[in-house]
């Protein structure tokens, strides 16, 4: 993947990102985009009562996931950063 196509690649996702965000602050929670692997893999930090959540794995592959999956077919996963 070209620089080029990992930028264009990243706009998509924070796009789709940013339509996702206001369904998790409405729960007190939010994301952040970390990065994009050249494997096609997102890796966000889930922040806010989303960071602490006991459902937090469920919201990142069931919602935020599949919403980017289906916005973005060549994403291959979306997993959590963690530090």
């Amino acid at each position: 993947m070209t620089q080029e196509e990992k930028q264009n690649l990243e706009t998509k996702v924070n796009g789709v990102l940013n339509q996702i965000r206001p369904f998790l602050q409405n729960d007190g929670g939010d994301l952040r985009f970390i990065e994009l692997t050249d494997d096609k893999v997102v890796y966000v930090e889930l922040q806010g009562h989303c960071g602490s959540c006991p459902h937090a794995m469920m919201t990142l592959k069931q919602g935020v996931e599949q919403a980017v999956k289906e916005a973005i077919p060549e994403i291959v996963a979306v997993e959590r950063y963690m530090e």
